[in-house]
């Protein structure tokens, strides 16, 4: 996991508090990629969502990886009873979301406010500096000519007075160009500026967002929650509705654990990257995965069933400073993952071969560390096979190297050796229990659970590795249950312990 700190605390205010959606199993990751990223506190999880506080500014914030997206904190509370309780009076306790803490939803408008405003001075500034930078490089290079003879220098103080010309009729011209530019820019910082004012609050449009789950959906529909929440903004702040182009959407979800109130601090999804052209896996596994594997520089990393290239693209985005090799035998994957490569800018980075992962044109002990999503389905006839792939990635992993593998439950019980199913297990790897769906849903009166979440992520993951023996030299290490939408898998950590023969 690479620890970013830089551009810490200069964000809009301490303390700042956020929480991401994430796909079902994918919290431990989220928890710890927040934590090392962001220098993130308090950080609490609920089944699918992370909280957290950090000051981090907008940069940092969208290089969150295993996140699907970003919401600034307003609210969250237990959930709403719906089954002893008229409808009416329901409704009446949604509408005290915003009646009864008014200055919870300013403060969180403000620090939105603040965020957009604090992005658009670095755009600015980053402008600004171009030029002054290239500049700064001429002069280095004329102070050093200055050191020839007598001669040389007058000829290069003309030059340099010339060229100092040049530079700031250019710089003149950028000026102008980026004062078009940032004038828009402007105009919508101020017109958010104008929105959060409270002496201006009319301006605001404003829609709601609404997601329901669990016994909620037998009485409301999202739409007349949505609608209910909206009345109530209108008639509390003044606010405006404007269902196409609003200048800030409120996102809601009631289910039977919470009830969450944020803003969603990126139009787009963080799970959509701009720099995959045709998606495979879903980009936040393969980036968790990745994760595990603990790539360092220098290394040798294989995906022996590349298909589309997912895993290598996170990975080399990511871990630059090591060397990439992707193999396939479909003709089709292999254009697709070519397409993806020169789509990302890593054409250079990954090696690309067609080749079967069960004759691989590989030195014994020749890779470092093997990240690979086994296929599977009907489309896909692996299960049988699937002891002798993980033989040849055996085979060319060194020792002491590492394997990370996204399995299904076939795979997962042909490794054991049964074809019995196993307990089945919850999202985080435990058996029957939901770890978390409580733990912080009252933060001003109970603290701050990432101790106890990890905890509990460990205690899941030992139960989980208990049932999976060692495959030959590798010895299974961490486990995680993952959602793939209408299927789970999961993914398994193996360390090679010894080479074959000792």
């Amino acid at each position: 996991m690479a620890a970013v700190t830089s551009g810490l605390c200069s964000g809009p205010a301490a303390g700042a508090r956020f929480f991401c959606t994430a796909g079902r199993g994918l919290e431990p990751f989220l928890m710890r990629e927040v934590q090392s990223r962001l220098a993130a506190t308090q950080v609490e999880y609920i089944s699918g969502k992370v909280f957290f506080t950090t000051c981090s500014d907008l940069n940092m914030l969208k290089k969150l990886k295993s996140a699907e997206r970003l919401f600034l904190l307003i609210k969250k509370q237990l959930p709403f009873k719906v089954s002893s309780v008229s409808k009416g009076k329901i409704f009446n306790e949604m509408q005290r979301l915003t009646n009864d803490d008014p200055e919870s939803w300013l403060n969180a408008i403000s620090i939105w406010k603040n965020l957009l405003e604090l992005d658009a001075k670095k755009v600015k500034l980053s402008q600004k500096n171009t030029n002054p930078l290239k500049r700064k490089a001429g002069e280095n290079d004329i102070i050093a000519k200055k050191l020839k003879t007598d001669q040389m220098q007058e000829i290069q103080e003309n030059k340099e007075c010339q060229m100092e010309k040049q530079i700031e009729e250019a710089t003149l011209e950028q000026g102008n160009f980026t004062t078009k530019r940032d004038k828009s820019q402007e105009e919508l910082q101020n017109d958010v500026a104008e929105a959060v004012d409270t002496h201006n609050q009319n301006d605001l449009t404003f829609r709601v967002s609404c997601r329901c789950s669990g016994a909620i959906t037998k009485t409301f529909t999202a739409q007349e929650v949505g609608r209910v929440i909206g009345i109530a903004l209108m008639k509390q702040f003044g606010w405006k509705a404007d269902l196409r182009n609003p200048n800030l959407e409120i996102f809601i979800h009631l289910s039977d654990i919470y009830s969450v109130v944020g803003i969603p601090v990126f139009r787009v999804p963080l799970a959509s990257r701009a720099y995959i052209k045709t998606a495979g896996l879903r980009s936040t596994i393969a980036w968790a995965m990745a994760s595990l594997a603990e790539i360092k520089a220098g290394a040798v990393v294989l995906d022996p069933m590349c298909g589309l290239g997912t895993i290598l693209l996170e990975a080399a985005k990511e871990w630059p400073d090591v060397y990439y090799v992707g193999a396939d035998v479909s003709d089709s994957q292999l254009l697709g993952a070519c397409d993806n490569l020169k789509a990302a800018g890593l054409k250079d980075k990954i090696e690309l071969l067609k080749v079967s992962v069960i004759e691989l044109p590989l030195p014994s002990e020749s890779v470092d560390i093997i990240i690979s999503d086994i296929p599977f389905g009907k489309k896909f006839k692996l299960e049988k096979d699937i002891k002798h792939i993980i033989q040849e990635m055996e085979r060319v992993l060194r020792a002491g190297g590492t394997i990370v593998l996204l399995l299904s439950e076939d795979h997962h019980r042909r490794l054991k050796g049964c074809e019995e199913s196993s307990v089945p297990l919850n999202s985080t790897g435990s058996r029957t229990d939901k770890p978390g769906s409580m733990e912080c849903l009252n933060p001003e009166e109970k603290a701050a659970i990432s101790e106890p979440a990890s905890s509990s992520f460990a205690a899941s993951n030992q139960e989980c590795l208990d049932g999976m023996p060692p495959f030959g030299s590798l010895v299974p290490v961490e486990c995680y249950r993952v959602s793939l939408g209408k299927t789970d898998a999961l993914i398994y950590k193996y360390k090679k312990s010894h080479s074959p023969g000792q």
